[in-house]
C-alpha cells in the first residue's frame, strides 16, 4: 500500500498534526478555567460581542486584573482623569478599573477626533482603550456564528508605530503584528498625534470556532496606540 504522502512529507505533516492537537487540548483546558465574563453595564446588556460584526475594545471582560486584563498601573488615565468625573456615562466608563480608556470627542475647538490629519473619521462618542504599554494585554469573550477563518480590520491611532498579537483562548495565534504609525508632521498640535485616525485593514486572519471564544490583544512593542473596534469579516 502507497502512502498517501511522500515519505519526505510524513514528519512535518505529523508535527504539524501533534501542534494542533497541543493547541486545542490548550484552548479547551483555558476556557474551563477562565474565570472573565462578558462586559454588561446598565446600557450594554447584550452578553459576548458577536462575530462576524464590530468588537467595540472597551467592552473587554470584566474579572479585573491578571484575568480580564493586564494593566502597568492601577490608574485609568482616561475615565475619571483626563475625563474628569462629572456624572455623565462616557466620563465615568469604567473609571475604577486600570484599563485606560476614554471615547472620540468632536465639535471642539481645536477639533480633536474630528481633526483633518485622520486617515478615516470615527463615530463620535465611541470608546476606546489607550495610554497602552507593552506587556499589557486584555480580554474580550465573543460569540462566533460559524467556524470559519475571520478577516480583521483594526480602528486606531499610533504616534510612533509598533506591534499587536492576538491569542485565541489562551492559545498564542498571530506573533507581533504591524501597525503602521499615523503621525503626520504636519499637525501644528503635539497631543494630538495620538488622535490620527487609521484603519489596519486585514490586519490578521483568525480560525475561529463557532460558540464562545476569547480573544486576547497583547500590546507587544511601543505602546501609545488607541485600540477602538475590531471588525471580523468571514473570509470566503
Amino acid at each position: 500500500m502507497k502512502h498517501l504522502f511522500p515519505s519526505s512529507m510524513l514528519l512535518p505533516f505529523f508535527v504539524f498534526c501533534l501542534a494542533a492537537n497541543l493547541i486545542a487540548q490548550t484552548q479547551v483546558k483555558f476556557l474551563a478555567a477562565y474565570k472573565g465574563t462578558p462586559f454588561h453595564d446598565g446600557r450594554y446588556f447584550d452578553g459576548a460581542q458577536k462575530i462576524p460584526g464590530k468588537v467595540i475594545c472597551a467592552y473587554y471582560d470584566l474579572g479585573g486584573e491578571g484575568v480580564a486584563y493586564h494593566d502597568s498601573d492601577a490608574k485609568n488615565n482616561g475615565s475619571g482623569a483626563l475625563n474628569p468625573a462629572n456624572g455623565t456615562y462616557l466620563n465615568e466608563f469604567r473609571m475604577h478599573e486600570a484599563v485606560d480608556i476614554s471615547y472620540t470627542k468632536f465639535k471642539l475647538d481645536p477639533p480633536i477626533d474630528d481633526n483633518p490629519y485622520s486617515k478615516v473619521v470615527p463615530p463620535a462618542g465611541l470608546l476606546y482603550v489607550g495610554w497602552t504599554e507593552p506587556g499589557e494585554w486584555f480580554n474580550i469573550t465573543v460569540q462566533v456564528a460559524e467556524t470559519a477563518d475571520y478577516s480583521v480590520d483594526l480602528l486606531y491611532t499610533s504616534n510612533r508605530g509598533g506591534a499587536i498579537s492576538f491569542d485565541i483562548n489562551g492559545a498564542p495565534t498571530t506573533g507581533p503584528l504591524t501597525i503602521a504609525s499615523t503621525y503626520d508632521a504636519a499637525d501644528p498640535v503635539a497631543w494630538r498625534q495620538w488622535h490620527h485616525w487609521n484603519i489596519a485593514r486585514d490586519l490578521a486572519r483568525l480560525h475561529l470556532n463557532a460558540g464562545k471564544n476569547v480573544l486576547t490583544i497583547h500590546t507587544v512593542t511601543q505602546g501609545q496606540m488607541n485600540y477602538a473596534t475590531l471588525d471580523f469579516r468571514k473570509v470566503d
